[in-house]
């Protein structure tokens, strides 16, 4: 195999790809971004369907970042534009329970702002990128090979449905019976409220995320099939706060979210963000933990030690895996409706968990 061009080859360019490579450059390693799609200022807020679109960086996401992600961005040199966020509330049928952060604020930013601001740090460290699609990966004992660039390490930024995760058969089948599935749109109205609000509905959850003082983003976790604008219709606080409000944004589609790898590492090639497994977005903490993940593989990376990336992503995703694990399968359950009533009850444990969450 060719001789190493790069210290670390990272396959996708989204937040956590981007992430990974500022990383890198922060000390001293070079790293090159593979990815065919087209950058954030492509990106034009929706694909016009809910397929999850093909040609742009944006996805359909809940757009919050909690506020232990705040200085995890501003420590890469990234400050993107958004929305203070400043807790979470939980709504259903007329019963609400709101905790407003203790750790700081939040912030509500568009996707396609976020990967625009974490791109322009990169660019300014000089990350190299190659346009194009990988679809083989060969590896030796010291270096790694994807898309016609050799590097010493390989990252697998490449989101929930992972090219490099089953290219190095790291996949594991899961059932498609209870899947659940996202969608996305954005409303031109001036932001109401500076609480993440999460309504639950007997099958989906609606996530209203302010991102700028005139654009709200509302987020749809599910079942597959779920009608967007039915599953709003059912929540008569926000369809009458929306009604007369045009769409800003075609409807994005994503999933399905639960995506599960056998590890996290072969060979020279780690995973990390979504293509290292995912559980589901319920509880908001996704670029929070792909950062930490971004970190903690390059760091081994830096010290010569790949084979601890394993138990470090182990380590750094604990808390949110066990949360999130927990949540997901109560409001899977029979036990959904007990969800708010529960944290309405219990205002404490559940401030608790938003805290933890929010570290």
């Amino acid at each position: 195999m060719a001789a190493p061009q790069v210290d670390v080859l990272i396959v996708g360019g989204g937040p956590v790809g981007l992430a990974a490579a500022i990383e890198a450059r922060l000390i001293g390693l070079s790293a090159t971004i593979i990815e065919p799609r087209g950058g954030p200022d492509s990106a034009d807020g929706g694909s016009g369907s809910a397929d999850g679109g093909s040609g742009s960086i944006d996805k359909a996401c809940g757009e919050g970042i909690m506020p232990g992600a705040v200085p995890a961005l501003a420590r890469l040199g990234v400050a993107p534009h958004g929305h203070p966020l400043r807790g979470v509330s939980y709504q259903s049928a007329g019963r609400r329970v709101d905790h407003r952060f203790r750790s700081g604020s939040g912030l509500g930013v568009r996707r396609t702002e976020l990967s625009r601001a974490l791109a322009g740090r990169a660019e300014e460290l000089g990350v190299g990128r190659v346009a194009d699609r990988v679809d083989t990966i060969e590896q030796d004992g010291a270096s790694v090979t994807a898309a016609g660039v050799t590097g010493r390490y390989l990252l697998g930024a490449d989101g929930l449905h992972s090219t490099v995760r089953r290219l190095c058969g790291l996949e594991i089948a899961v059932p498609q019976q209870g899947r659940r599935f996202g969608l996305r749109r954005h409303y031109a109205i001036a932001p109401w409220s500076d609480l993440i609000e999460v309504h639950w509905t007997p099958l989906a959850e609606a996530y209203v995320t302010p991102v700028s003082h005139d654009l709200v983003g509302i987020a749809l976790l599910g079942p597959a099939r779920t009608d967007f604008d039915e599953a709003i219709a059912s929540v008569p606080t926000l369809a009458s706060r929306l009604a007369g409000v045009a769409p800003a944004s075609t409807l994005r589609g994503a999933g399905p979210f639960d995506q599960r790898a056998t590890r996290r590492s072969f060979g020279r090639v780690m995973l990390v963000g979504d293509a290292s497994g995912y559980v589901d977005a319920i509880t908001g903490e996704g670029i929070r933990v792909g950062l930490a993940q971004a970190r903690a593989a390059i760091e081994c990376i830096a010290a010569g030690r790949p084979g601890y990336y394993e138990r470090e992503w182990m380590l750094r995703t604990r808390d949110f895996r066990v949360l999130t694990a927990g949540l997901v399968a109560v409001a899977t359950s029979p036990l959904r409706g007990a969800i708010v009533p529960a944290a309405v009850a219990l205002p404490r444990l559940f401030g608790g968990v938003v805290e933890r969450l929010a570290r």
